[in-house]
């Protein structure tokens, strides 16, 4: 079965590249992934309708950096908020709960658990949480106006399969970067 089966070795393999860089090339790389995040999340705000596309790209550069370290994704994920904060503030809201959380959750889990069911479990929980947070707790329309931030089963029910089946669609979309990565890692 497709998610009883491990996961390929590219994250721990790009794990052990990134620990072998100096901690000057791990800092610039860094700052490289938060810019690259910051507008990859902004470009919704900056540019309406085509930029909605590329604000869940976002993800990416956060869960590239928290193959490097802990503390790199720590870093690459204040430092995006903060450009955010410059860039375009109407994100704050989005970003620290949905994008970066599972941007971290997701290269933490690669490299710390083997099979595609706990890692899609386990990050759909922590995003299905941080679209809760200001849904519920802040009452910001994260999907819109379709659906409403009035607590109710059927929209838990909703979120909690959305947040898994994105969460699986970025585990494949992980995955697929970081086998590309490694191909051109190879090559040099």
């Amino acid at each position: 079965m497709y998610f009883n089966k491990p996961i390929p070795s590219h994250p721990k393999d790009i794990h052990q590249v990134f620990e072998s860089w100096s901690l000057t090339k791990k800092l610039m790389f860094s700052a490289l992934m938060a810019a690259l995040a910051a507008i990859l999340q902004s470009a919704g705000g900056l540019f309406p309708g085509i930029g909605y596309a590329f604000s869940p790209l976002a993800t990416a550069p956060i869960f590239l950096g928290a193959l490097i370290s802990f503390r790199s994704s720590m870093l690459i994920y204040f430092s995006t908020i903060c450009l955010l904060l410059i860039i375009q503030p109407s994100e704050l809201v989005i970003f620290p709960f949905t994008t970066g959380l599972l941007g971290i959750g997701l290269g933490w889990t690669c490299l710390a658990l083997n099979r595609r069911l706990g890692i899609i479990f386990l990050n759909g929980l922590l995003l299905f949480i941080g679209i809760c947070i200001p849904l519920y707790g802040f009452g910001f329309p994260v999907f819109g106006p379709t659906l409403s931030s009035s607590f109710n089963m059927t929209t838990l029910i909703i979120i909690f399969g959305f947040s898994l089946f994105y969460s699986w669609l970025w585990l494949a979309i992980g995955l697929f970067l970081l086998r590309k990565i490694r191909m051109i890692i190879a090559l040099e």
